[in-house]
Parts: structure tokens; sequence; C-alpha cells
């Protein structure tokens, strides 16, 4: 019954049905097994960090608790192991597996089936039992009754919490998309057996109440970006004006604003500057101060906000902003939205005609950077940085552009340069990166933003070796970053959140 460590996908469980499958999503979470052809018989078993679980198929059609490589994808992801069993039959109650297990600390099994002579064994062997979606039934008292099948994780989470009788222990309820949740469960950050610190994780699902769930949990972890349904690109963004969320994370919303005591990582006032590329160049712009004799000089890149692309009036934008092409021209909105991250290249002002970018937009200078870019991670009070290969210089993308805008998606489509043109980048200039300004810098954006996760990136400018933080943005995966540092990183950023704002509550 260790505790997790941080670990690559498929630490610490076993099955004996298969792995190979994806977590099903948010709205179908531990639901997507295909019905076991009436047979009642059949189960499964879980454990792992100290806990376990085991499971029959629920009945006439009402879905199914997990089985095969579906279930143990949801242990691989959660940090229990899990094993497939026979049907019990006869005085064989309890196979091997499940006996050898009893002496965890923490047991489960899980059936939508009565079985009341299986139950009283199971309990004398140190099995804590779960009744899903049971009409019938069950009149043992230490039996828990749920009514859906979503509320697995967190009912198990709930009665961990309990046996463990600490007040040092401490419940995080998390909300993103299901495609962040494995990237990040799979790197073993989302335990429900309590983390090197006192951290126990466990999914808020949308399907069932959220009172309910709030109500069990200390602190919120979430990615709100992941929850927008519509930003007025029109309106000036600041929360909640201009933003349209899912019904979930609206009322993830109103519940802070009913309860502002609560311990949330981050709070959305703080987020929201980052979802408008115009308001982050303003955070940025107040960072200058930071360059002085001696040391490179740190700057946001020269930019202009347009509402349009109209040749005659934006050429007089671009000279009195003191603009020159080649310019990179991204939408104002910075994320939670299709488009945000569709950008586009321009080389002179003809190009503009009929540009897909959407308005308004913001027109940024491009900066030769030898196609290196420097990924900055704040986590809690620790920093960390990784290197990545970046888009090619001005002249190499020119060349292959001939006489269109170079158009990409940044998250997808970004054109990173060749072997060849980063080996003449490198013997072309050989600026180096000043650490201590930047994290400096980290410092201050800490600061000022008032956020636990954050991530920017920074390009060192050919030529002047300026360093140009050319993006902002909040809970990042940083997954750059070693497991065995980020992991302790993240758990601690999020016990010292929970730390600062009980300290701030109770003075």
């Amino acid at each position: 019954t260790e505790r997790p460590k941080p670990r690559s996908h498929g630490h610490g469980a076993t099955c004996a049905a298969g792995a190979g499958c994806v977590p099903p999503p948010r709205s179908r979470r531990l639901r997507r097994c295909r019905a076991a052809g009436g047979c009642a018989g059949a189960h499964a078993a879980s454990r792992g960090g100290g806990a376990a679980a085991a499971a029959a198929p629920l009945q006439s059609g009402r879905g199914n608790l997990p089985s095969g490589g579906n279930a143990n994808c949801c242990a691989n992801l959660y940090s229990f192991g899990y094993i497939s069993l026979p049907a019990p039959t006869g005085n064989n109650l309890l196979n091997e597996s499940m006996l050898e297990w009893s002496g965890s600390s923490c047991c489960f099994y899980a059936t939508s089936r009565v079985d009341e002579d299986l139950f009283s064994e199971l309990q004398s062997h140190n099995w804590r039992v779960i009744a899903v979606d049971n009409e019938c039934g069950t009149k043992d008292s230490g039996v828990v009754n749920i009514g859906k099948l979503q509320e697995l994780l967190i009912t198990l989470s709930i009665l961990k919490k309990k046996e463990m009788a600490s007040s040092s222990v401490l419940m995080v309820g998390y909300a993103m998309k299901p495609s962040r949740e494995e990237d990040f469960a799979k790197r073993g950050a989302f335990p429900l057996y309590p983390s090197e610190n006192g951290l126990i994780f466990v999914p808020l699902s949308f399907e069932l109440p959220l009172a309910s769930q709030l109500k069990e949990v200390d602190i919120i972890l979430h990615k709100m970006t992941d929850e927008i349904i519509s930003i007025d690109p029109n309106c000036s963004i600041s929360f909640p004006r201009g933003i349209s969320f899912s019904a979930g994370m609206s009322e993830v919303i109103r519940f802070m604003e009913e309860h502002p005591d609560f311990c949330i990582v981050d709070p959305f006032k703080n987020i929201s500057p980052l979802l408008d590329r115009l308001q982050i160049q303003e955070i940025l712009v107040r960072l200058q101060e930071l360059g002085s004799e001696g040391r490179p000089k740190l700057r946001a890149p020269h930019s202009l906000k347009v509402i349009n692309f109209n040749g005659s009036e934006l050429q007089k934008q671009l000279a009195e902003a003191n603009l020159s092409f080649p310019l990179i021209v991204k939408p104002q909105v910075a994320c939670g939205v299709a488009d945000a991250h569709n950008m586009a290249l321009v080389f002179q002002i003809e190009e503009f005609s009929n540009l897909s970018v959407p308005l308004p937009a913001i027109l940024q200078e491009y900066i030769d950077h030898g196609s290196k870019i420097f990924k900055f991670y704040v986590i809690g009070d620790k920093v960390f940085h990784a290197v990545k290969n970046s888009m090619p210089n001005a002249n190499l993308l020119k060349s292959s552009s001939g006489d269109e805008p170079l158009t990409f998606n940044s998250l997808k489509t970004l054109p990173v340069a060749t072997k060849e043109q980063l080996l003449q980048n490198s013997v072309q200039d050989n600026k180096s990166l000043n650490i201590d300004v930047v994290e400096e810098a980290a410092k201050r954006l800490k600061e000022s933003l008032g956020l636990t996760i954050f991530g920017f990136d920074v390009v060192v400018q050919e030529g002047s070796g300026d360093h140009v933080i050319v993006d902002l943005n909040y809970l990042p995966s940083f997954k750059e970053v070693p497991d065995s540092e980020a992991m302790p990183a993240f758990w601690d950023a999020i016990r010292q959140a929970y730390e600062s704002k009980k300290g701030k509550v109770q003075t």
C-alpha cells in the first residue's frame, strides 16, 4: 500500500483482461464496457495505493461497471490496481487474489447484485462493499449504497479519506476536458490514494449534482478554458463579461461566488486576463523595467491591435506603431474557442487581403530567434524550463511561402525548423539564455497574476540578444519537465495554495 510516486502509464496495476484502451469521456466515465450477455457472475477486483475494488455487471441494460481493459485503464489513471475475477461458486466465495488483497489497508467490492453471504464474507476479510444502482437494496448497514456508477470514484475517495482519519489529508476535485485529464493522470498526477503531501484527487462529474460533490472536496483545481462555450470578440474580456461557460462550470462559478473563502486553483478573475492577447501584452510590457545594464533586455514583442485588415488604414497604423514586416497575426482571443490558435505570418501589406485570422487581431513583430524557444513553467515556488525547436527565421519562411501569407495553427501545424535550418541558425548566432533574468520575471509574474501554476514562452532575438516573452498561459501540461520533479512540485503548489488561503481566512 505504498503512496503513489510519479510514474509512467501502468504503474501499480495488474489486469487479467488486457489493456490498451483510453479512458472514457467525463460524460460516460467508467460506463463504456459491453454488457456481460446476461451473465450475472462476472466479477472484477482492484486495489493499489491502499485501495481496491471489485465489480459485477449491472442488470437490465442500465449500464455496466468497468470490466476488462476499460477498468484496467481507470486503475492505471487513478493509481489503483485491478484484476478480473471469475464468478464465485459454491463455498468458494473469495478466490486467492481477493484473500491476498484482504491484507491491504483499504479494499472495495462494487456490484449491482445483492449477495448477502458474499458481502458478509468480504467484510470479514477487510473488504468494503459498494452497491451500485441497486433497487432491491440490502439490509447490511456496512454496505455503502450509491445511485449511479459515476459516483464510484468520489465514493472511493471519501471512504479513503475517512479511513485515514487525518485532518491533514485534503481532497482535490478537478474539472478539465478528458484528454487533458488523461495527460495528467497517466503521469500519476491524480492519485486516489494520498500523494506524498496528503492530497487525494477526484474528478468532478458534471452529470452528478455538483453541490454534493463540492461539499466533500477541500480544493477545486480547474482548467476553466476547457468549459468555455463562446467568447464575444467584440466585448472587452473581463470575467465573467463576454464569456459563456458550460452549465457545469457555471455552477462551479456560482459556488465560488457564494463561498469566497473556498480554495480554488486558481481564481477565475486571476485567469481571465490570459484569455485576451491584448491584456497579456499589457502585462508583459510592465516587466520591461527588469532590464538593467550588463544584462539582456527583457521585453514584450512590439504589437498593435486591429479591428480590420483594411490596407490603407492598416498601413498608417503600422507606421504609427513603428511596426515593420514580417508580422505574425494572432486572434485577440487567446484560448477557449476553436480558432484562437489560427495565425498567419504576413510579409507584405497586400497579404492582408482575404486573411482568414479572426478579428479583432493582434499584429506582432516576428522575431528571428534561431528556431529555439524556451518554455518556462511556474509551479508554486518552483520554476522549470525546457528548450524546444521552433519556427525558422523569417527569410527561410519567406522562401517557402511564395507570395502568400503563411497560415498555421500554433497547436497543430506550427512550421518547425528542419534539421538543416537548425544547423544553419546555430552557426549564425550563438546568443544564449540568461536564466537569472527570466526567473526574476517569473517571480514578478507570479506576484502580479496571483496564479499558482502557469507557463510562458521566451525567445532570444538574434543580433540584439533581447529576451522576448511571446506567450503566457494558465495550467500548462509541463510535460517537458520530468515527472520525478514535476509531480511533487505540482502537489506542493496545490497544498501551498490551500494553506495560504486558509491562513488568510483565519486572519
